[in-house]
């Protein structure tokens, strides 16, 4: 018979393990439910209680901890990925293959956002706001080609790391991969395997920050939503359902057909895959606090190996911004159309380089390509008060448009890692989806 001091034991322990099973499901819910959940969440109590501190220092805190790995991990990954892919041939053949794609969809995306914008009209009938200034900042134009590729080249690269130039750290990085690839000895020997390591702990690193995303996308969301107000949704309506449709167009129709067409796969398997990577995308407005994410998905739901994920993601987080470069276009026609100025087929063909140009230079954060309209705008000669106030007006309603472009680009970057790794012969695996 049992005792008594065992009945009031396995009575009092039963409560403590059926709270300890009830939290152990809630962490198997997989992670892109827990970000829906999160963002449901901090929408409602955005709602319910406005801005809050805490839960700005919440989406802060998060933020910083998606950067601070951003720098290592993708130092590490690329130099991991390029020292594998052995002679320069490969290398070459990988990085052509990657430069033609993203200026493909980058391109395919400004057509549409041409195309859309010449279609719908969005700036006519707006009156520009009156009396209202806005102070241009001062920012860097891409330039041609040429003065990208010249400013890919880091004076130093411990100091592109903590200035946070993505494109300099790149540069150095399959640099040194590829020095590391062609060396032999023990001491080439020994720096793989190093780098190899690193990478390793720095995907680790990783995995525990992205185990966080639920809380992140909380304080974000809440954040968002606090500080996004109503009243001039209404009157620049016709241009957001313009930007929104493009965006639309390009993540559901261009790029799966893309995707279709060069692998052969259902694109449906490839955005189930994404699904954590593309809520994170909305939550976080940034290809590089995405990166992690996107490059672990990519990995372990498509099959993918790390030789293509570490080369060509860093890259397109960086360089491909298909979203940013259709809101360009769509911006920049929407002023022009305000303002009464009809741009001639020269005109757009130089919006449509410019933005091309310019969403190549655009930082992978929150509402930079919006700062990049600056440039294009110069570009067909529509600088002025009015002009820059119509900006200020566009990024009164930038911040979900800025949410959905980042899943666009985020999006993209991972249909061209799948693409590239088909292309480079490997087999695409979606079973673990």
């Amino acid at each position: 018979m049992m005792s008594r001091g065992a009945r009031q034991g396995s009575t009092s322990e039963a409560p403590g393990r059926h709270v300890i099973e009830r939290l152990s499901r809630l962490t198997r819910i997989k992670l892109h439910y827990q970000i829906l959940i999160a963002m449901i969440l901090g929408l409602v109590f955005a709602l319910i209680f406005g801005k809050v501190a805490f839960v700005d220092r919440m989406a802060e805190i998060f933020m910083r901890l998606l950067r601070m790995v951003i720098v290592p991990l993708v130092l590490t990954s690329i130099v991991h990925g390029v020292a594998g892919i052995g002679d320069g041939k490969s290398l070459g053949r990988l990085g052509l293959k990657t430069l033609l794609y993203y200026c493909t969809t980058s391109l395919f995306a400004i057509l549409i956002g041409l195309t859309l914008s010449n279609l719908m009209r969005p700036g006519d009938g707006l009156e520009p706001p009156a009396g209202v200034t806005f102070e241009t900042p001062e920012i860097e134009p891409p330039g041609s080609l040429g003065d990208i590729l010249v400013r890919m080249i880091p004076r130093n690269p411990f100091q592109a790391a903590a200035e946070f130039d993505i494109l300099g750290i790149i540069f150095f990085s399959i640099c040194l991969g590829a020095t590391l690839g062609v060396m032999r000895g023990e001491a080439g020997e020994r720096m793989r395997q190093f780098f190899s390591d690193a990478f390793q702990v720095m995907m680790k690193l990783t995995h525990f920050v992205i185990r966080l995303l639920p809380f992140g996308v909380f304080g974000l969301m809440a954040r968002a939503v606090g500080e996004m107000g109503f009243g001039v949704f209404e009157q620049l309506g016709l241009y957001m359902v313009t930007v929104a449709l493009g965006l639309t167009l390009h993540l559901l129709v261009a790029l799966p057909l893309l995707f279709w067409l060069l692998t052969r796969q259902n694109p449906l398997d490839h955005f189930r895959a994404m699904r954590g990577a593309m809520a994170t995308a909305f939550a976080t407005s940034s290809s590089q606090a995405t990166l992690p994410l996107t490059m672990t998905s990519v990995e372990e739901n498509a099959g993918v190996s790390n030789k293509v994920a570490s080369f060509v993601l860093p890259m397109g987080a960086t360089v491909n911004m298909d979203g940013t470069a259709l809101l360009e276009c769509a911006a920049v026609m929407f002023i022009a159309q305000v303002l009464g100025v009809d741009l001639s087929v020269t005109q757009q063909l130089v919006v449509v380089i410019t933005a091309l140009l310019a969403s190549i230079g655009a930082a992978a954060i929150p509402s930079a390509g919006l700062v990049m309209i600056f440039v294009v705008i110069e570009a067909v000669g529509l600088s002025g008060p009015a002009a820059f106030a119509l900006v200020c007006l566009i990024l009164s309603v930038d911040r979900p448009l800025d949410m959905y472009r980042t899943v666009v680009n985020v999006t993209s970057d991972s249909i061209g890692a799948a693409v590239i790794a088909h292309s480079e012969g490997e087999t695409l695996d979606y079973t673990n989806t």
